[in-house]
């Protein structure tokens, strides 16, 4: 079942991260319970995740971007794309992405980001066949 997160889901949230690149789970602190309220708060920052049997599986980030240009229509950016390593090659973070394209779409949204660190042609054929494409832009990014 895919939602977009709710305040309890912040542990698990945090936990699955640790598939994604994070080594350890933050500690929680005063900034963190801040920066999750922000999170949830924001009508523009969908945290989205799946859960089977209770326990959250896959996520994804969707942050709506307001814009000028494109007829003043916003556009998105995914980010943070994780699905626990037992539970890889199910479609769950394919029904992620799905949702964030809705989510998008209702937003009136005229494209969707989506940027990945990862080279492995199994990780690029996924987002392939999830619609994204690698030829009509190049990113760039700088590290701060």
């Amino acid at each position: 079942m895919v939602r977009e997160a709710r305040r309890e889901d912040l542990d698990a949230i945090l936990k699955l991260y640790l598939c994604l690149h994070e080594t350890s789970v933050p500690e929680f602190t005063e900034h963190l319970a801040a920066v999750w309220d922000q999170i949830l708060s924001d009508e523009n920052h969908h945290l989205i995740v799946n859960y089977i049997d209770e326990k959250i599986v896959s996520s994804c980030v969707c942050v709506i971007i307001p814009n000028l240009t494109q007829g003043v229509r916003p556009y998105a950016l995914v980010e943070n794309v994780v699905t626990h390593l037992e539970h890889r090659g199910k479609g769950y973070a394919a029904q992620c992405l799905d949702y964030a394209k809705a989510v998008a779409e209702k937003k009136n949204c005229y494209k969707i980001m989506l940027l990945t660190g990862s080279k492995e042609q199994k990780t690029l054929d996924f987002y392939t066949h999830a619609g994204y494409n690698c030829t009509d832009k190049t990113a760039f990014i700088q590290w701060l």
